[in-house]
């Protein structure tokens, strides 16, 4: 029998040899998808702040005159906050609905399932470099209203900061990668952000008070996930928020986890990605 040290064969074949969490795979995972936005960052992460700007822009313009305030705050301040994580949410997602779909439409799908990565790994290098493009598109979005005159942007609450914005950011990524596996071609992906991420982001009180609406309308809004992001994100930086910030941070938490468990199921499942 070959000495095992000499032969080079530790296992038999079919045998796992990665017993525990393969970091080196993880990480080599998310260098290369955080590599890939990032080689364009004038548009990823630099073409949404301008985007974001031309927005604070025209509705401080449009609605802001004559000195209006929204939650006792300067309806330029009240909108900056919702600004900055609408961003975050939507570059989020178009960075997790890319990779597989990509993958699928190219032929290369096998990039991402041949190596010796856990379903669990997998979710986690693609969902992992979507919120790091997300935190760097609002660092890009905050930065730039620094230098706009007459806002003030600065957290009060980091915690709620941070809070909201990496687990909303975890929550479209993990939209994203449902998006990428049930998506054929970029026409479905481009349907999901047209009809769903788009209308539910600029109709969760980015841009006005919920608690100006009528009652019916109100709690439509209450429905909407991305409610609870933009108003406890606010919350960190006015201390003033729509809806109870405990009850926010719980929702959008327990979110995440459904979808990272649906996200989970569908890919040990294989389905739609592998024949």
């Amino acid at each position: 029998m070959l000495d095992q040290s000499q032969s080079g064969v530790r296992l038999a074949p079919g045998i796992a040899s990665i017993t525990n969490v393969n970091w080196p795979g993880l990480r080599a995972l998310y260098v290369k998808e955080v590599r890939r936005f990032f080689k364009v960052q004038l548009q990823t992460i630099w073409a949404p702040a301008i985007t974001n700007m031309l927005f604070l822009a025209i509705f401080t313009v449009a609605l802001g005159r004559q000195g209006r305030t929204v939650l006792g705050h300067p309806f330029a301040d009240f909108i900056a906050p919702g600004l900055i994580v609408m961003g975050m949410l939507q570059n989020s997602f178009a960075n997790a609905s890319f990779s597989l779909l990509v993958g699928k439409i190219q032929g290369t799908i096998v990039d991402y399932l041949m190596p010796p990565l856990s379903n669990g790994e997998l979710l986690a290098a693609l969902s992992g470099a979507a919120v790091t493009r997300a935190v760097l598109v609002g660092c890009a979005v905050w930065l730039a209203m620094q230098l706009w005159p007459g806002i003030h942007v600065m957290p009060r609450h980091f915690w709620a900061v941070a809070w909201f914005g990496v687990l909303g950011a975890l929550f479209l990524a993990f939209l994203g990668i449902l998006t990428s596996i049930w998506a054929e071609k970029f026409d479905h992906a481009a349907s999901v952000t047209n009809f769903v991420v788009a209308p539910l982001s600029l109709l969760s009180g980015t841009f006005y008070s919920v608690n100006a609406l009528a009652p019916t309308f109100r709690a439509i809004s209450h429905a909407n996930p991305f409610f609870y992001i933009i108003s406890g994100f606010r919350y960190g930086f006015l201390g003033d928020a729509d809806s109870p910030v405990m009850i926010g941070a719980i929702v959008v938490l327990g979110i995440d986890v459904v979808m990272g468990a649906i996200c989970y199921a569908l890919l040990r499942s294989g389905w739609k990605i592998k024949a």
